[in-house]
Order: structure tokens, then C-alpha cells, then sequence
């Protein structure tokens, strides 16, 4: 059975039409967890009706997807970024991925929801490189088998670059699955604060973790970076 673990936090505009593009897999025996980091707003309440288990845990995708891990029951779990859709045939997909020798984990290729098109070339660079490097992003829909997610540890505890983490320690038990059928994320973040910029504080912050940064002084980088946009 897979589980899906939706990290929020102050998602009250987009979590019901978020959730409610799961129901159908849900349907299907698919649960879906959601983790709120201690919202504000009414991302809980308007929660609630549309998943197995709604949970509060501490702020922080890597601390929130973990404690959804440990409620959940599946034995793939899939975590799923609140503003991302999944595509049509998802589930099959994971099945037909993890039954390659081997294989223990994957993520979907992206596309940007936008109406910016020089973000469609920026989707196809980070799948690109994904696939190059054998790195996924939390944006392409991370899945993994409950055993192999044990194994890791799960996510480290570490305040920016949780995906990245994972991935490398994932790589040592196998290769991923990339799955060419798209995920569909939110452009928000890329319109709000500029597609120059943001791919700019991406790279910065990405470098400077792989040269052994703190990250959680990353992380403070980045939140004060989003808000000075």
C-alpha cells in the first residue's frame, strides 16, 4: 500500500484543491497523511475532511515529513509537496518503477504550473540534472520503500536541503526511478520572487551546502531572501 505524507504550513489558499486531486487514488486504498508545521491559518481544519490523518508537528519539512512516516502504514511512502499535483497513472507508475531489481526508491519528472515559459526551460534543467545526478528534489515527488526510508534514518534533521540528504543517502542503496510522466508544481515562488533571483539563491545555497555549510544557516538565508522579495 502506498502512503502519501503532505508537509504544510499556511497553505489555506491551495491545500483543498491540493487534496482534493488525491481522492480518487485515495479510493483506492491509498492514505494520505498531512503534516502541518503550525499554521496560522485554517490549513488544518480545511485538511481534515479530505485526509486519513491530519497531524501537527515541529516546523520543518524534514521533521514534519518524518513524524508523517511514523504514522503512516504503507509500505511506499510518497512525500508530496503541498502545491504539487500528482499525474494521471501515478500509482501504477511507482508499482511498475520499484519492481525493477534493485530498485528503492524514485521521483516524477516536474513541469511548472506558469504562465512564465522560460520556466518550462527551467523545469527541463532540473530534470535534466536530476537524472544526471541521481539527485531529486522535493518538488518531483519523492518515493520510497518504507524499508529502505528505515534504513536511512529517514530524513536527516536539518533545516534546507532535507531532499538533497535524502537522495544522497538513498543513492547508496540503489539508483532512482525516474518516471518521465510529470508532476505538476506551483510557479508561485519563481513569479513572486523572480526566475533570475530565485535560480541565483538556488545555486548559492546548493553550493554552498555541497561545500559543507550549515543548514541551518542556509535556511535563515533563504527565509530572509523571501522575504526581502
Amino acid at each position: 500500500m502506498l502512503s502519501i505524507i503532505v508537509p504544510t504550513l499556511n497553505e489555506q489558499q491551495t491545500i483543498e484543491t491540493s487534496l482534493s486531486a488525491l481522492q480518487p487514488l485515495r479510493r483506492h486504498g491509498v492514505q494520505v497523511i498531512v503534516v502541518d508545521g503550525g499554521s496560522e491559518d485554517n490549513s488544518t481544519r480545511l485538511a481534515g475532511p479530505l485526509c486519513d490523518n491530519a497531524i501537527v508537528a515541529k516546523r520543518g519539512r524534514a521533521s514534519q515529513m518524518n513524524a508523517g512516516a511514523r504514522q503512516s502504514t504503507g509500505d511506499i511512502l510518497l512525500f508530496l509537496h503541498s502545491d504539487t499535483v500528482l499525474p494521471e497513472g501515478a500509482l501504477e507508475a511507482i508499482d511498475q518503477a520499484l519492481t525493477a531489481p534493485g530498485c528503492v526508491w524514485g521521483r516524477f519528472d516536474v513541469k511548472i504550473d506558469s504562465p512564465l515559459r522560460l520556466l518550462n526551460g527551467v523545469a527541463f534543467m532540473m530534470n535534466l540534472r536530476s537524472r544526471w545526478t541521481g539527485i531529486a528534489t522535493g518538488d518531483q515527488a519523492i518515493f520510497v520503500t518504507r524499508d529502505a526510508f528505515e534504513r536511512i534514518g529517514g530524513f536527516p534533521a536539518v533545516s534546507l536541503m532535507e531532499d538533497i540528504a535524502l537522495s544522497k543517502s538513498l543513492k547508496r542503496l540503489s539508483p532512482p526511478a525516474c518516471i518521465r510522466a510529470k508532476v505538476t508544481t506551483s510557479g508561485r515562488r519563481w513569479e513572486k520572487n523572480g526566475i533570475v533571483r530565485t535560480i541565483l539563491l538556488m545555486w548559492r545555497l546548493r553550493l554552498a551546502y555541497f561545500l559543507g555549510a550549515d543548514p541551518s544557516r542556509l535556511a535563515d538565508q533563504y527565509a530572509h531572501a523571501r522575504r526581502d522579495a
